[in-house]
Protein backbone atom coordinates (compact mmCIF):
# COMPACT_ATOMS: atom_id res chain seq x y z
CA UNK A 1 0.00 0.00 0.00
CA UNK A 2 1.39 3.38 -1.03
CA UNK A 3 0.86 6.25 1.39
CA UNK A 4 1.43 9.83 0.28
CA UNK A 5 1.72 12.95 2.41
CA UNK A 6 0.05 16.22 1.40
CA UNK A 7 1.10 19.51 2.97
CA UNK A 8 -0.25 23.03 2.34
CA UNK A 9 2.18 25.92 2.27
CA UNK A 10 1.86 29.69 2.01
CA UNK A 11 4.43 32.45 2.20
CA UNK A 12 2.28 35.18 3.72
CA UNK A 13 5.10 37.70 3.30
CA UNK A 14 5.13 37.45 -0.50
CA UNK A 15 4.36 40.98 -1.73
CA UNK A 16 2.79 39.79 -4.98
CA UNK A 17 0.48 37.45 -3.07
CA UNK A 18 -0.43 40.21 -0.58
CA UNK A 19 -1.36 42.60 -3.39
CA UNK A 20 -3.60 40.00 -5.02
CA UNK A 21 -5.23 39.13 -1.69
CA UNK A 22 -5.93 42.79 -0.94
CA UNK A 23 -7.42 43.30 -4.40
CA UNK A 24 -9.93 40.49 -3.90
CA UNK A 25 -10.63 41.51 -0.32
CA UNK A 26 -11.88 44.89 -1.56
CA UNK A 27 -14.42 43.09 -3.75
CA UNK A 28 -15.94 41.08 -0.90
CA UNK A 29 -19.16 42.40 0.57
CA UNK A 30 -19.75 39.73 3.21
CA UNK A 31 -18.13 38.68 6.48
CA UNK A 32 -14.79 36.94 5.87
CA UNK A 33 -11.81 35.92 7.97
CA UNK A 34 -8.59 37.38 6.56
CA UNK A 35 -6.77 38.15 9.82
CA UNK A 36 -2.93 38.24 9.73
CA UNK A 37 -2.66 35.16 11.99
CA UNK A 38 -3.98 33.10 9.05
CA UNK A 39 -0.93 34.00 6.95
CA UNK A 40 2.10 34.76 9.16
CA UNK A 41 5.30 32.80 8.60
CA UNK A 42 7.01 30.68 11.26
CA UNK A 43 10.18 30.11 9.20
CA UNK A 44 10.30 26.45 10.22
CA UNK A 45 9.15 24.54 7.16
CA UNK A 46 12.58 22.92 6.84
CA UNK A 47 11.92 21.20 10.17
CA UNK A 48 8.72 19.79 8.70
CA UNK A 49 10.70 18.17 5.88
CA UNK A 50 13.45 16.98 8.22
CA UNK A 51 10.80 15.36 10.40
CA UNK A 52 9.28 13.57 7.41
CA UNK A 53 12.62 12.18 6.25
CA UNK A 54 13.77 11.16 9.73
CA UNK A 55 10.52 9.92 11.26
CA UNK A 56 8.57 8.66 8.20
CA UNK A 57 11.15 7.42 5.65
CA UNK A 58 8.54 4.95 4.36
CA UNK A 59 6.39 7.70 2.77
CA UNK A 60 5.78 7.26 -0.97
CA UNK A 61 5.51 10.87 -2.21
CA UNK A 62 5.23 14.29 -0.60
CA UNK A 63 2.80 16.57 -2.42
CA UNK A 64 3.70 20.18 -1.65
CA UNK A 65 0.61 22.29 -2.39
CA UNK A 66 1.05 26.04 -2.87
CA UNK A 67 -0.11 29.00 -4.95
CA UNK A 68 3.08 28.76 -7.00
CA UNK A 69 5.44 29.53 -4.12
CA UNK A 70 8.25 27.50 -2.63
CA UNK A 71 11.20 28.46 -0.40
CA UNK A 72 14.56 28.99 -2.09
CA UNK A 73 16.18 26.25 -0.04
CA UNK A 74 13.77 23.52 -1.20
CA UNK A 75 15.39 20.81 -3.33
CA UNK A 76 12.78 20.54 -6.08
CA UNK A 77 14.75 17.66 -7.67
CA UNK A 78 14.07 15.33 -4.74
CA UNK A 79 12.48 12.21 -6.23
CA UNK A 80 9.86 12.03 -3.48
CA UNK A 81 8.76 15.66 -3.83
CA UNK A 82 5.84 16.69 -6.08
CA UNK A 83 5.20 20.43 -6.41
CA UNK A 84 1.52 21.22 -6.88
CA UNK A 85 0.18 24.65 -7.78
CA UNK A 86 -3.46 25.38 -6.93
CA UNK A 87 -4.15 25.80 -10.63
CA UNK A 88 -2.81 22.29 -11.27
CA UNK A 89 -5.83 20.68 -9.62
CA UNK A 90 -8.46 23.26 -8.66
CA UNK A 91 -11.09 24.23 -11.26
CA UNK A 92 -10.57 27.71 -12.68
CA UNK A 93 -13.76 29.08 -11.17
CA UNK A 94 -12.34 28.42 -7.67
CA UNK A 95 -9.17 30.44 -8.26
CA UNK A 96 -7.50 32.28 -6.73
CA UNK A 97 -8.27 31.06 -3.23
CA UNK A 98 -7.19 32.74 0.01
CA UNK A 99 -8.97 30.22 2.20
CA UNK A 100 -7.70 26.78 3.17
CA UNK A 101 -11.18 25.28 2.90
CA UNK A 102 -11.47 25.16 -0.93
CA UNK A 103 -7.82 24.11 -1.20
CA UNK A 104 -8.42 21.17 1.15
CA UNK A 105 -11.81 20.11 -0.18
CA UNK A 106 -10.43 19.66 -3.70
CA UNK A 107 -7.32 17.62 -2.84
CA UNK A 108 -8.78 14.50 -4.46
CA UNK A 109 -8.34 16.19 -7.85
CA UNK A 110 -4.53 16.09 -7.58
CA UNK A 111 -3.12 13.93 -10.36
CA UNK A 112 -1.35 10.74 -9.22
CA UNK A 113 -2.23 11.25 -5.55
CA UNK A 114 -2.57 7.84 -3.89
CA UNK A 115 -5.88 6.53 -2.58
CA UNK A 116 -4.27 6.54 0.87
CA UNK A 117 -2.82 9.86 1.92
CA UNK A 118 -2.16 11.86 5.08
CA UNK A 119 -3.06 15.53 5.18
CA UNK A 120 -0.77 18.02 6.95
CA UNK A 121 -1.03 21.70 7.60
CA UNK A 122 2.38 23.37 7.80
CA UNK A 123 2.01 23.61 11.58
CA UNK A 124 1.77 19.81 11.93
CA UNK A 125 5.18 18.27 12.73
CA UNK A 126 6.43 14.73 13.17
CA UNK A 127 8.57 14.67 16.30
CA UNK A 128 9.23 10.95 16.75
CA UNK A 129 9.35 7.76 14.71
CA UNK A 130 6.18 6.65 12.92
CA UNK A 131 5.02 3.56 11.04
CA UNK A 132 2.54 3.14 8.23
CA UNK A 133 0.23 1.56 10.82
CA UNK A 134 0.05 4.88 12.67
CA UNK A 135 -2.05 6.14 9.76
CA UNK A 136 -3.57 3.14 7.96
CA UNK A 137 -4.34 -0.45 8.97
CA UNK A 138 -5.83 -2.93 6.50
CA UNK A 139 -6.34 -0.08 4.05
CA UNK A 140 -8.46 2.00 6.44
CA UNK A 141 -7.56 5.33 8.09
CA UNK A 142 -6.55 5.12 11.75
CA UNK A 143 -8.94 7.33 13.64
CA UNK A 144 -11.03 7.72 16.76
CA UNK A 145 -14.84 7.93 16.80
CA UNK A 146 -15.76 10.00 19.85
CA UNK A 147 -18.99 11.90 20.39
CA UNK A 148 -18.17 15.31 21.80
CA UNK A 149 -20.84 18.01 22.20
CA UNK A 150 -20.03 21.34 20.58
CA UNK A 151 -19.20 24.18 22.95
CA UNK A 152 -18.91 27.88 22.24
CA UNK A 153 -16.56 29.34 24.82
CA UNK A 154 -14.76 31.28 22.08
CA UNK A 155 -17.01 32.50 19.28
CA UNK A 156 -14.92 32.29 16.13
CA UNK A 157 -15.59 31.53 12.47
CA UNK A 158 -14.39 27.98 12.95
CA UNK A 159 -17.35 27.24 15.24
CA UNK A 160 -19.74 28.25 12.46
CA UNK A 161 -17.94 25.94 10.05
CA UNK A 162 -18.15 23.01 12.46
CA UNK A 163 -21.88 23.65 12.86
CA UNK A 164 -22.24 23.55 9.09
CA UNK A 165 -20.35 20.24 8.99
CA UNK A 166 -22.66 18.78 11.61
CA UNK A 167 -25.79 20.00 9.82
CA UNK A 168 -24.63 18.09 6.74
CA UNK A 169 -23.84 14.98 8.80
CA UNK A 170 -27.25 15.00 10.46
CA UNK A 171 -28.99 15.41 7.11
CA UNK A 172 -27.21 12.32 5.74
CA UNK A 173 -26.89 9.93 8.68
CA UNK A 174 -29.05 8.54 11.47
CA UNK A 175 -27.19 8.64 14.77
CA UNK A 176 -29.06 5.59 16.08
CA UNK A 177 -28.18 3.54 13.01
CA UNK A 178 -24.52 4.59 13.05
CA UNK A 179 -24.10 3.78 16.75
CA UNK A 180 -25.76 0.40 16.25
CA UNK A 181 -23.97 -0.63 13.06
CA UNK A 182 -20.50 0.53 14.15
CA UNK A 183 -20.71 -0.33 17.85
CA UNK A 184 -17.64 -2.61 17.89
CA UNK A 185 -15.40 0.23 16.72
CA UNK A 186 -17.18 3.04 18.56
CA UNK A 187 -17.05 1.24 21.91
CA UNK A 188 -13.49 0.00 21.46
CA UNK A 189 -10.98 -0.34 24.31
CA UNK A 190 -8.24 1.13 22.10
CA UNK A 191 -9.06 4.65 23.35
CA UNK A 192 -10.34 4.29 26.91
CA UNK A 193 -10.98 8.00 27.42
CA UNK A 194 -12.94 8.09 24.20
CA UNK A 195 -14.82 4.98 25.25
CA UNK A 196 -15.97 6.65 28.48
CA UNK A 197 -17.21 9.67 26.52
CA UNK A 198 -19.09 7.44 24.10
CA UNK A 199 -20.70 5.43 26.89
CA UNK A 200 -21.90 8.63 28.56
CA UNK A 201 -23.19 9.99 25.24
CA UNK A 202 -24.99 6.69 24.53
CA UNK A 203 -27.50 7.72 27.21
CA UNK A 204 -28.58 10.57 24.95
CA UNK A 205 -31.65 9.23 23.18
CA UNK A 206 -31.78 11.31 20.02
CA UNK A 207 -31.23 10.71 16.34
CA UNK A 208 -28.91 13.67 15.71
CA UNK A 209 -25.24 14.04 16.54
CA UNK A 210 -24.44 16.99 18.81
CA UNK A 211 -20.76 16.92 17.92
CA UNK A 212 -17.84 14.68 17.00
CA UNK A 213 -14.32 14.98 18.35
CA UNK A 214 -11.58 16.12 16.00
CA UNK A 215 -7.87 16.56 16.58
CA UNK A 216 -5.53 19.13 15.03
CA UNK A 217 -2.95 16.57 13.96
CA UNK A 218 -2.13 14.83 10.66
CA UNK A 219 -5.28 13.26 9.23
CA UNK A 220 -5.33 10.07 7.12
CA UNK A 221 -7.79 10.15 4.22
CA UNK A 222 -9.18 7.89 1.53
CA UNK A 223 -9.20 9.88 -1.70
CA UNK A 224 -12.35 8.08 -2.81
CA UNK A 225 -14.19 9.47 0.21
CA UNK A 226 -13.76 13.00 -1.17
CA UNK A 227 -15.64 11.87 -4.27
CA UNK A 228 -18.42 10.45 -2.10
CA UNK A 229 -18.81 13.66 -0.11
CA UNK A 230 -18.77 15.79 -3.26
CA UNK A 231 -21.41 13.58 -4.87
CA UNK A 232 -23.69 13.90 -1.83
CA UNK A 233 -23.15 17.63 -1.25
CA UNK A 234 -22.03 19.16 -4.53
CA UNK A 235 -23.82 22.51 -4.20
CA UNK A 236 -22.49 23.15 -0.70
CA UNK A 237 -18.90 22.20 -1.52
CA UNK A 238 -19.06 24.14 -4.76
CA UNK A 239 -20.22 27.26 -2.88
CA UNK A 240 -17.44 26.85 -0.31
CA UNK A 241 -14.88 26.39 -3.09
CA UNK A 242 -15.98 29.59 -4.78
CA UNK A 243 -15.50 31.61 -1.58
CA UNK A 244 -12.20 33.50 -1.85
CA UNK A 245 -11.82 33.87 1.92
CA UNK A 246 -12.76 31.77 4.93
CA UNK A 247 -16.44 32.36 5.61
CA UNK A 248 -19.00 31.35 8.28
CA UNK A 249 -21.00 29.74 5.45
CA UNK A 250 -18.21 27.24 4.66
CA UNK A 251 -17.75 23.58 5.37
CA UNK A 252 -14.23 22.14 5.64
CA UNK A 253 -12.20 18.94 5.32
CA UNK A 254 -13.46 17.65 8.68
CA UNK A 255 -16.64 16.81 6.81
CA UNK A 256 -14.70 14.13 4.90
CA UNK A 257 -13.20 12.87 8.16
CA UNK A 258 -16.67 12.63 9.70
CA UNK A 259 -17.98 10.76 6.66
CA UNK A 260 -15.17 8.22 7.02
CA UNK A 261 -16.11 7.66 10.65
CA UNK A 262 -19.85 7.40 10.08
CA UNK A 263 -19.45 5.09 7.08
CA UNK A 264 -17.23 2.77 9.12
CA UNK A 265 -14.20 3.53 6.94
CA UNK A 266 -11.71 3.65 9.81
CA UNK A 267 -9.67 1.53 12.20
CA UNK A 268 -9.88 2.43 15.91
CA UNK A 269 -6.73 4.22 17.03
CA UNK A 270 -5.71 6.16 20.12
CA UNK A 271 -4.50 9.55 18.85
CA UNK A 272 -4.15 10.80 22.43
CA UNK A 273 -1.04 8.66 22.87
CA UNK A 274 0.46 9.50 19.48
CA UNK A 275 -0.38 13.14 18.88
CA UNK A 276 -1.18 16.39 20.60
CA UNK A 277 -2.37 19.81 19.50
CA UNK A 278 -0.90 22.80 21.29
CA UNK A 279 -3.05 25.90 20.92
CA UNK A 280 -0.19 28.16 21.87
CA UNK A 281 -1.03 30.91 24.32
CA UNK A 282 1.44 33.44 25.78
CA UNK A 283 -0.83 35.97 27.43
CA UNK A 284 -2.76 36.49 30.64
CA UNK A 285 -2.47 33.82 33.32
CA UNK A 286 -1.98 30.99 30.87
CA UNK A 287 1.26 30.20 29.03
CA UNK A 288 1.88 26.79 27.47
CA UNK A 289 4.80 27.68 25.19
CA UNK A 290 7.40 26.08 27.43
CA UNK A 291 5.22 22.99 27.84
CA UNK A 292 5.02 22.58 24.07
CA UNK A 293 8.78 23.05 23.69
CA UNK A 294 9.49 20.45 26.36
CA UNK A 295 7.18 17.93 24.66
CA UNK A 296 9.08 18.44 21.40
CA UNK A 297 12.52 18.15 23.01
CA UNK A 298 11.55 14.99 24.92
CA UNK A 299 9.77 13.60 21.82
CA UNK A 300 6.74 12.91 23.96
CA UNK A 301 4.46 12.48 20.92
CA UNK A 302 4.91 11.16 17.40
CA UNK A 303 3.22 14.26 16.00
CA UNK A 304 2.20 17.70 17.24
CA UNK A 305 0.23 20.67 15.99
CA UNK A 306 1.56 24.11 16.95
CA UNK A 307 -1.40 26.41 16.48
CA UNK A 308 -0.60 30.10 16.95
CA UNK A 309 -4.08 31.61 16.94
CA UNK A 310 -3.63 33.16 20.41
CA UNK A 311 0.06 34.05 20.36
CA UNK A 312 0.74 37.70 21.14
CA UNK A 313 4.55 37.85 21.32
CA UNK A 314 4.97 36.06 18.00
CA UNK A 315 8.72 36.53 17.47
CA UNK A 316 9.68 35.28 20.94
CA UNK A 317 7.35 32.31 20.66
CA UNK A 318 8.61 31.47 17.17
CA UNK A 319 12.22 31.46 18.36
CA UNK A 320 11.43 29.17 21.31
CA UNK A 321 9.50 26.69 19.19
CA UNK A 322 12.09 26.64 16.42
CA UNK A 323 14.92 26.11 18.93
CA UNK A 324 13.01 23.11 20.29
CA UNK A 325 12.51 21.67 16.79
CA UNK A 326 16.18 22.24 16.02
CA UNK A 327 17.17 20.20 19.05
CA UNK A 328 15.72 17.03 17.48
CA UNK A 329 16.00 17.95 13.79
CA UNK A 330 19.35 19.69 13.50
CA UNK A 331 20.67 17.88 10.41
CA UNK A 332 19.77 18.96 6.88
CA UNK A 333 17.75 16.49 4.83
CA UNK A 334 17.53 15.55 1.14
CA UNK A 335 14.58 17.95 0.69
CA UNK A 336 17.00 20.83 1.27
CA UNK A 337 19.60 22.13 -1.19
Amino acid sequence: MKIDFVVLYLDGNDEEWIQEKDKYLLKENKEVDSTPKRFRNWDNLHYWFRGIEKFAPWVNKVFFVTCGQHPDWLNTDNEKLVLIDHKDYMPEEYLPSFSANPIELNLHRIKDLSEHFVFFNDDFFLTSYTKESDFFINGLPCDSFVEDPLTFKDKETINDIIINDMIVINSRFSRREVLHNNRKKIYSLVDRKGLVKNLVMSMLKRDEFVGLEFAHIPQPFLKSMFNTVWKDNYDLLDRTSKSKFRSPDDVNQWLIKFYQLLMNKFTPYNWRKSGHAYHLVDSGEFNNIDEACEAIIQQKYKMVCLNDSKVCDFETTKNKINDALDSILKDKCSFEK
